[in-house]
């Protein structure tokens, strides 16, 4: 029994939450499989139900923390900026609760903005599977994996053509782009500048995604 839910006085909803949580976890699991595996369609159930968002590796899934107001303003915009961007396009931007589907890997992660452009996800209601463009906010507690196996694992899908890491502690935005031999490029953009990202044809200044954003000491020495 996976330990989200220790709290008193649960609501009706989270008891019949956690009655299903016990109902899939008392399944036989497969003889090479660890007894904390979970299948991604049993994830996808658990998800739907779960009042915390967990990301999903390869069998095993990870509650994610609480964001910043700084995170959630600068995520926020970059969202507003592109929805409004891709509107009649035929592209789709989506925020922090839709997830990214891994198939090469088995991963559910639930990108801070992402974007696909591609038909086939239309069929996927939960999460995506084509996405080209990857947002992520960065925090203290996520930067290393942000950075390392989780760009790694963005690199699995064929349809990606930007990972954008965007600095919540000062004007800062680096934008990974993979040329026609496959290679990963770094685009740097700093307070002043205007981005641009390729896969989406978009531009804003700096200005516009930290709108509101207000940086402290806090910022920097939590986040």
């Amino acid at each position: 029994m996976p330990t989200w839910f220790f709290k008193l006085n649960y609501s009706a909803i989270e008891i019949a939450t956690i009655a299903i949580l016990n109902d899939l976890y008392r399944k036989p699991m497969i003889a090479n499989q660890n007894q904390n595996y979970i299948s991604p369609e049993e994830y996808l159930k658990l998800e739907e139900l779960s009042p915390v968002k967990h990301e999903y590796i390869q069998g095993e899934t990870y509650a994610m923390a609480g964001a910043s107001d700084a995170h959630v303003t600068v995520a926020g915009n970059l969202f507003a900026l592109l929805r409004n961007h891709v509107r009649g396009s035929g592209c789709r931007a989506y925020m922090s609760d839709m997830k990214a589907r891994i198939e090469s890997q088995n991963i559910y992660y639930y990108p801070d903005v992402m974007v696909t452009c591609d038909e086939r996800d239309k069929a996927f209601q939960s999460f995506k599977r084509h996405p080209c463009l990857i947002i992520e906010v960065l925090s203290k507690g996520t930067e290393a994996f942000d950075r390392g196996d989780k760009f790694a694992d963005y690199q699995e899908l064929e349809t990606l053509q930007e990972y954008v890491l965007v600095n919540q502690k000062r004007q800062r935005v680096e934008c990974f782009r993979r040329n026609p031999e496959g290679l990963w490029v770094l685009y740097s953009y700093t307070e002043g500048s205007e981005i641009h990202l390729a896969s989406v044809d978009f531009r804003a200044s700096m200005d516009a995604i930290y709108e509101d954003v207000t940086f402290t000491n806090e910022n920097i020495v939590l986040n």
